[in-house]
C-alpha cells in the first residue's frame, strides 16, 4: 500500500471526525436548555463561539502542516480535542458551555491542514478537484445535525456528547498508523511567508470572498435548528434533518465546484455564484412561508457550496509556495464569516421584531462580491495583456495619439538602451536617426490611416548613438467606438527578421 494514496481518503474522514465535534453544540441546543436555562443571547453566543477558535487557529495549523506535516497536526489536534468535547459532556452552567465551545475550535481549524498538504501529492490540474473532494469533510456537520438529536433522544445530550471522545481517539490512532511521515515540508520561516503574500491583492479578495460563501454555510449550519424550531414552531428532530440536507447539499456540491474551476475559469464560475446569492439573500429577507424559506436555504446551499470549492481552486494557482499561509488566511476568514451572522441575527430580531435587515446584509454583501469579482475578471485580462507585452522578444512601443510614449517593454529596453522612466512621456523622437527624410514618414502614415498599419525597415539610433535597422509595424489602437486613441510600434533587428 502505498502511503501516499492513502492521504486523500484518511484527511478527509480525519475532516469529517472534526467537523462534527465543531458543530454539536447546535443541534443539541434544543436538549440543553431542558437542563441549562439559557437566554436567546447566550445560546446564539454558545452555538458561535466555536467558530472563534476555529477560524483563528487556521491560521498556524496551515502553517504547521506545511512545516512539519499533516500526520503529526492531526494527531496533535485530535489529541486536545479530548479535553473539551469530555468537559462540556459534564456541563452544568452557561460558562461551562462557552468555555467548552471555544476549545471546540480546534475540530473546525483542522480544514486548513489538509487544503495545505494535499495539493503537495497531485498535479496542479487536479488541485481544484482533490480540495474539493477533502471538502466533503463537510459532511461532518450534516452528520451531527441529523444523528445529534435522535442520539440524544434516545441517550441525552451529555452521553451523546461522550460518544464523540471515541470518534476523536479512533481518528488520532489512525492518522498515527497511517499519517505520511515522509510528506514534502516547507521551512521557510511564517513571518516570510507572511511578507510574501500579505501586499497582495489576489489575497484579501479571496478572504472576502471565502468569508461570504463559506461564512453563509457555517452562520446557516449553526443557526438553522434553533431558528427553525423558535420560527417555524418545527421540532427539534425535523430542524435538524432540514439543517443535515442543507449542509449535505452544500458539501455534495462543492467538488461540483472544484471540478468547473478546473474546466473553466474559476472567477467565471465565482460571478454565477455571488450572483445567485444576491438572489437567495433577497428572497430570505422577506421572510416567506416554510417551502419559499427553503427553497431560499437550498440555492445558498448551492451556490455556496460551487464557491467554496471555486475558491480553494485560486489559492494553490496564485500561491502555490505559500499556500500553508494563505490556506489558514482565507480559511479564517471564512470560519470568520459564520461567526458574526447568528450574533447579528439574533441581536436584530431583540431589536426589530424581524430577520428582514440580516438576510438583506447577506445579499447586500454578495452584490459587493459581485462586483469585486468583475472587477477582478477585467484586471485578469489586463495583467494577461500585460505580460504578454513584458514577456515577448517583440520590442514594444505605446504612444498616444499625440505620439507620447505610454509604456515599452523590456525588449524595447534592451534594444535601444532606454529605460521606461526615460522614455515615457517622451516621443519617438528619442529614438529618430535622421536617416529618413519627410516623405519617407508621410507615406508611412498614409499608408497607416488607409490600410491600418505599416510594415517596413527603418533605422533607428541607440542611447549610445548608434544607429541600427529595424523592421517595424506600426498598428492603431482602437476603442470600442472603433475611434483611434493610440499607436502600438513592434520592432525586431532587421536582420534577425529576414534570417
Amino acid at each position: 500500500m502505498k502511503i501516499a494514496k492513502v492521504q486523500l481518503p484518511l484527511q478527509t474522514f480525519s475532516l469529517v471526525a472534526g467537523f462534527m465535534v465543531w458543530v454539536i453544540l447546535s443541534p443539541l441546543m434544543p436538549f440543553i436548555t431542558e437542563d441549562i436555562p439559557l437566554t436567546n443571547n447566550e445560546i446564539a453566543l454558545i452555538t458561535a463561539v466555536p467558530i472563534i477558535l476555529g477560524s483563528l487557529l487556521r491560521i498556524p495549523l496551515g502553517y504547521w502542516a506545511n512545516r512539519f506535516g499533516a500526520r503529526k497536526v492531526f494527531l496533535l489536534c485530535f489529541i486536545v480535542l479530548l479535553l473539551p468535547i469530555y468537559y462540556i459532556s459534564q456541563a452544568t452552567s452557561f460558562t461551562d458551555l462557552l468555555i467548552g465551545g471555544l476549545f471546540l475550535g480546534v475540530g473546525g481549524a483542522i480544514f486548513s491542514i489538509g487544503v495545505t498538504s494535499l495539493p503537495k501529492y497531485y498535479p496542479k490540474e487536479k488541485h481544484g478537484t482533490i480540495n474539493a473532494i477533502y471538502a466533503l469533510g463537510n459532511l461532518g456537520t450534516a452528520l451531527t445535525s441529523f444523528f445529534g438529536p435522535v442520539l440524544a433522544g434516545y441517550f441525552g445530550w451529555s452521553t451523546t456528547v461522550q460518544l464523540s471522545l471515541l470518534l476523536i481517539a479512533s481518528f488520532a490512532f489512525l492518522n498515527y498508523l497511517f499519517g505520511d511521515k515522509h510528506e514534502p515540508k516547507v521551512t521557510t520561516p511564517l513571518i516570510n511567508q507572511v511578507k510574501g503574500v500579505y501586499k497582495s491583492s489576489k489575497l484579501w479578495l479571496l478572504c472576502v470572498f471565502y468569508f461570504i460563501t463559506f461564512g453563509a454555510f457555517v452562520a446557516f449550519t449553526v443557526y438553522l435548528p434553533n431558528f427553525l424550531v423558535d420560527h417555524f414552531e418545527l421540532s427539534a428532530i425535523d430542524a435538524g434533518v432540514r439543517t443535515a440536507g442543507f449542509i449535505l447539499l452544500a458539501t455534495l456540491i462543492r467538488p461540483l465546484g472544484g471540478y468547473l474551476s478546473d474546466k473553466f475559469n474559476a472567477i467565471v464560475i465565482l460571478m454565477f455564484v455571488f450572483g445567485g446569492l444576491t438572489i437567495a439573500g433577497g428572497l430570505l429577507a422577506f421572510m416567506p412561508n416554510i417551502t419559499l424559506y427553503t427553497i431560499g436555504c437550498l440555492a445558498i446551499a448551492v451556490f455556496s457550496g460551487i464557491g467554496n470549492g471555486a475558491i480553494f481552486k485560486l489559492v494553490p494557482l496564485y500561491f502555490s509556495k505559500q499556500a500553508g499561509i494563505v490556506n489558514g488566511l482565507v480559511g479564517a476568514m471564512g470560519g470568520l464569516g459564520g461567526f458574526f451572522p447568528p450574533i447579528i441575527l439574533t441581536f436584530l430580531f431583540s431589536v426589530t421584531g424581524h430577520y428582514a435587515i440580516g438576510f438583506m446584509a447577506l445579499s447586500q454583501f454578495a452584490l459587493a462580491s459581485l462586483i469585486l469579482v468583475v472587477w477582478m475578471f477585467y484586471q485578469e485580462k489586463l495583467s494577461l495583456s500585460d505580460n504578454a507585452i513584458q514577456s515577448t522578444v517583440e520590442a514594444v512601443m505605446v504612444t498616444d495619439t499625440k505620439g507620447s510614449i505610454k509604456m515599452v517593454n523590456p525588449a524595447f529596453t534592451a534594444a535601444t538602451g532606454y529605460d521606461s522612466k526615460e522614455v515615457v512621456g517622451q516621443t519617438p523622437r528619442l529614438i529618430k536617426s535622421n536617416e529618413h527624410d519627410a516623405e519617407f514618414y508621410s507615406k508611412m502614415w498614409g499608408e497607416i490611416n488607409s490600410n491600418g498599419y505599416w510594415q517596413g525597415d527603418i533605422i533607428n539610433k541607440r542611447k549610445n548613438g548608434e544607429t541600427f535597422v529595424v523592421w517595424l509595424t506600426i498598428t492603431p489602437i482602437k476603442d470600442e467606438h472603433q475611434n483611434i486613441t493610440g499607436y502600438v510600434g513592434m520592432f525586431t533587428d532587421s536582420k534577425t527578421n529576414k534570417g
